[in-house]
């Protein structure tokens, strides 16, 4: 890594964790419900409407009953807007209704909090389904992830209580106390920046040079005119105006970053100038990625009544996306090494000059768009501002291992703490067996209940991603989508499962993936993904809650300390990454080999 990219890393770090810390306060606040009177002023007539008492706690199962509801009907929302967006208003361009298994795929993805999208935003959504569906699940999906993590943390702190929570009033509060306020500052910022938000149809604007290309000709019944030795007839074609897609593009940015969801207005996505127009919008997306993660991590310590505990999650959290970062930042930076530099012969060895900038926008060069790739898949956020297709072989398996680990590198806002604290929970379990001791997590005894629901927790995505994989491989249906051969091929479907069934929603964007079969698979690995996991981290939640607490003893294990951050480490990359290194082998690993001809 050169020097820049070391300066970038550091304050894209002190930045965030600066930002980090006051923003936990709020979110412990809001965990206990302490807020200000005329906050509480504003929320009483709105439960009396909906007939929500906010101080009657929910058994887990009643908690798990109602974010599933709430979460199907999301999903039904959704699917309509997108099916019916031809007949409704805010449409100025007349798109047509989204095909079923595509609103299927997009329904399932944003109420999930992946975002996966196979279709270009600009040429298939409304101004009223990117607004009213789309972003309005952006907000949901995020308050889903953080309510769980709240319902997790009362499981730890809570003493002989048979309740988490009330989902109603906690996914009501985080999304109008939390993320509203802080997604309509940010969305002015990008305004500010350059970032459009407007409702005008697309416009029309003539090019300072005219494009001159080919199109082959086809007869009336749309088939290609061939000439006498069978090669398609082709004609001349001249473009002097170029189409300018609109709409209201900031309000969705904002909260595609707050709440780690990725899904971009444009195709492009964070490539786009209109979505992220300069290097400072580049560095405010990346924090706005992180910081609600890191600020949930110091919240735990804090409603743990040890802020140290928080501390150690975060820390072993940092160290992970260190490692990462100072993978990939290097691997782009070296290029390709069949690529000489201008001038020296390709078998000489010479590095690629100036480093892999294939597939990278020049305003935010390697250095940025390595650092932003390896932030949004340790955050499950997908949102991209460079071609992951186009990263070295080393380059593009680390953000494929970032979510491999379970998207807990930060992951998504609560969904990375709760995935966190479930490895922390099977680590203190390692740890009893070792020493032969009944294992205890912040005072709670860990048992067999809990362990077999961290177990299904954790084994849930890889099944997923490795099914997955194999079957898509081995139909034609699957195969049909890929655009390279081999071993580059293989890691684009690897890629893909891996980031729905781990709730990223990134891609290597060279598989097709825009079909019946990959928007039925996909959609049921996001699903599956996201809530066979919710489910066993509220059963945990509930079966902490009703246990009491254990005082700290000579034999119990530190919790906040350097032992403790590295088998948590440990237990992270031995457990959720062990699983993959075969189909690792087979795809990035293989395609780096055959690079460097090792």
């Amino acid at each position: 890594m050169n020097s820049f990219a070391v300066l970038q890393l550091i304050v894209f770090l002190a930045l965030t964790l600066l930002l980090a810390w006051p923003l936990s306060r709020w979110v412990t606040a809001l965990a206990q419900g302490r807020l200000p009177r005329w906050m509480a002023a504003v929320e009483r007539p709105w439960w009396r409407l909906a007939g929500v008492d906010p101080a009657q706690g929910m058994h887990w199962k009643r908690y798990a009953l109602a974010l599933l509801l709430f979460n199907f009907l999301g999903v039904l929302a959704v699917y309509l807007l997108q099916r019916l967006q031809g007949v409704l208003p805010l449409n100025p361009q007349g798109m047509a209704a989204v095909s079923p298994d595509s609103a299927f795929n997009t329904a399932i993805s944003f109420v999930a909090n992946t975002n996966w999208q196979g279709y270009g935003g600009e040429s298939t959504m409304s101004y009223l389904t990117q607004m009213l569906a789309l972003t309005v699940q952006n907000f949901l999906s995020a308050a889903t992830g953080i309510a769980v993590v709240f319902a997790l943390i009362r499981g730890f702190s809570s003493r002989l209580s048979a309740h988490v929570g009330n989902f109603w009033v906690d996914i009501s509060r985080i999304t109008v106390w939390l993320l509203v306020p802080l997604a309509f500052v940010l969305a002015m910022v990008f305004v500010q920046q350059g970032v459009i938000q407007n409702f005008d149809g697309y416009r029309s604007v003539q090019t300072l040079e005219a494009t001159d290309y080919q199109t082959p000709r086809v007869d009336a019944a749309g088939q290609p005119v061939t000439d006498a030795q069978g090669q398609p007839v082709m004609d001349a074609q001249r473009a002097d105006t170029q189409t300018l897609a609109m709409g209201p593009v900031a309000s969705q940015e904002a909260i595609k970053m707050l709440g780690t969801n990725g899904g971009g207005f444009f195709n492009a996505n964070s490539a786009h100038p209109y979505e992220n127009p300069t290097p400072l919008t580049n560095l405010l997306q990346m924090m706005a990625i992180f910081v609600i993660p890191a600020a949930l991590c110091l919240s735990f310590g804090q409603l743990v009544g040890d802020r140290r505990q928080g501390a150690a999650i975060l820390c072993a959290m940092t160290v992970l996306f260190l490692a990462g970062v100072l993978v990939a930042t290097p691997a782009e930076q070296a290029g390709n090494p069949l690529i000489a530099a201008q001038g020296v012969d390709i078998q000489s060895g010479e590095l690629q000059a100036g480093g892999n900038m294939e597939g990278k926008e020049t305003r935010f060069g390697i250095s940025a768009s390595a650092l932003f790739a390896v932030v949004t898949t340790a955050a499950s956020c997908g949102a991209v501002n460079a071609m992951h297709d186009s990263f070295t072989p080393i380059g593009g398996a680390v953000p494929m291992v970032m979510m491999m680990l379970g998207e807990v590198v930060f992951g998504g806002v609560g969904t990375g703490l709760y995935g966190m604290l479930i490895f922390a929970i099977l680590a203190v379990f390692i740890a009893g067996l070792m020493i032969g001791r009944t294992p205890e997590y912040l005072g709670k005894k860990i048992e067999p209940y809990d362990m077999k629901m961290c177990a299904i927790a954790i084994l849930v995505t890889p099944i997923l991603v490795l099914a997955g994989t194999a079957l898509a491989v081995s139909i034609d249906a699957g195969r049909a989508g890929i655009a390279n051969p081999g071993a580059h091929g293989f890691s684009e479907i690897l890629y893909a499962l891996t980031s729905a069934a781990n709730n990223n929603g990134s891609a290597f964007a060279g598989l097709s993936a825009n079909t019946p079969f990959y928007n039925t698979l996909l959609g049921l690995a996001m699903w599956l993904g996201r809530f066979l996991v919710i489910v066993p981290v509220l059963a945990i939640a509930g079966s902490l809650a009703a246990k009491k607490r254990i005082p700290v003893g000579e034999g119990t294990l530190p919790t906040h300390g350097p032992l403790f951050i590295v088998l948590l480490i440990g237990t992270v990359g031995l457990v959720g990454l062990l699983n993959y290194v075969p189909a690792l082998a087979l795809g990035p690993l293989v395609e780096h080999l055959m690079l460097w001809k090792l």
